[in-house]
Order: structure tokens, then sequence, then C-alpha cells
């Protein structure tokens, strides 16, 4: 159940020729988990382009409610805040995530569900991995999600198959070719999205 009773911001800047504002989101919150390392060789990739900037949203530095109320209490309004503001403000998102038992993390999903108009009428893009299958079912699992709340999903995705092998301890990989060209595919498909939707919004506010 959706809910956008959380923190109201107010709109974002509309100039339609300013930096695309995008958005990477770091899905899983385990010990020991693998995102942060995926999520910064992505945002690496993205921070050389010049028509974007980066804002990462770690979900684990940035802990919300799990208890999904319409009536936030103080301390659900705090962890909100730490959040909400920068969903807003974004124009595109990346969203990085593991695969759980063919499906996404509860933490993300409870990140989508805490929000509705953040997410409407922009672009998202997915990095997934996992084991063989690199993360592709958790994909598959999120567009019909974010399909309910009136985003859009770019077609072409990164994904990391048997993800832990791949990267040095540096963050490196041990071989970028394949990864960096899905990287700069899904960037220019989130840039042109997030362009014409910016616009869009700007001329016709969604939903009105």
């Amino acid at each position: 159940m959706a809910t956008d009773t959380a923190v109201s911001t107010a709109a974002a800047p509309t100039d339609t020729d300013s930096p695309i504002r995008l958005a990477v989101i770091v899905g899983s919150t385990r010990d020991g988990r693998f995102g942060p390392k995926v999520a910064e060789w992505f945002a690496g990739h993205a921070t050389l382009r010049s028509d974007m900037t980066v804002d990462v949203v770690d979900l684990a530095e940035t802990p919300l409610p799990m208890d999904l109320t319409h009536r936030p209490g103080p301390d659900d309004l705090a962890a909100l805040e730490a959040v909400t503001p920068r969903l807003d403000a974004a124009d595109a998102f990346a969203v990085v995530t593991p695969e759980y038992n063919h499906s996404y993390p509860a933490s993300l999903k409870n990140a989508i569900d805490w929000h509705f108009t953040q997410w409407q009428a922009k672009p998202i893009g997915f990095v997934s991995y996992g084991g063989i299958s690199g993360g592709l079912r958790a994909v598959e699992h999120l567009r019909p999600v974010f399909a309910e709340v009136h985003a859009v999903t770019v077609r072409d995705t990164v994904s990391f198959h048997n993800a832990h092998g791949l990267f040095e301890e540096d963050g490196r990989l041990t071989d970028s070719e394949g990864p960096d060209t899905a990287a700069g595919a899904m960037l220019n498909q989130l840039a042109w999205w997030a362009r014409a939707l910016r616009t869009a919004r700007t001329t016709h506010p969604y939903g009105t």
C-alpha cells in the first residue's frame, strides 16, 4: 500500500537544461552486504557525465520505519526526512539490488511503499547482482511494482553474475569492458527519459 503522507517538500527546480539529478539507491541493508561496492562503481560512471549529478541514497545508512502507517509519528518523520526530500529532488533513479530468494530485499520494497509521488513520471534503471542469475529475477519483480507507482523503467540493465568474483578489493572490476558498455547504455536511456519527463512534468504537471 503506497502512501504519499511521508514528507511534503517544495517542487524541484524546473530548468529543463540543468543537469539530470540521479539518485542511486542501495537496496540491501544486510550485514556484510556487497551492494555498496556495486553502487560505488556505478555512481563513479554517472559522475563522469557532464549532464548528471549523483546522490547515493543508502538505505542502510538512512533506515526507514518498517511499520508502514498513514500517520507517521515523530520518529518516523525524522527518518523519512533523511530520504524523502532526496527522492523528491531526483529526476531519475538507479536501483542497486541483490536477489534474495528469486526476488528483491524487503528494505527496498519498504522504501518504495513509503513513497508515491516521488516516483511518479520518472525513469528508473536497475543495477543487479547475485549468483548465476545476476539478480535479474529481482529486477523483473521490481518492474511491475514501479509501474504501479507510475514510474517508467528503462529496458537496459546492468547485471553482475557471480558478482563476488568480479570485483577486486579496491572496487575495480577484473574485466570491465562489458559492464562499462552496459552502464553507458543504461545511463544514456535514463538521461533521455529523465530530460523528456522533466520537461513534460514542467509543462503539464503529472496527474492533473
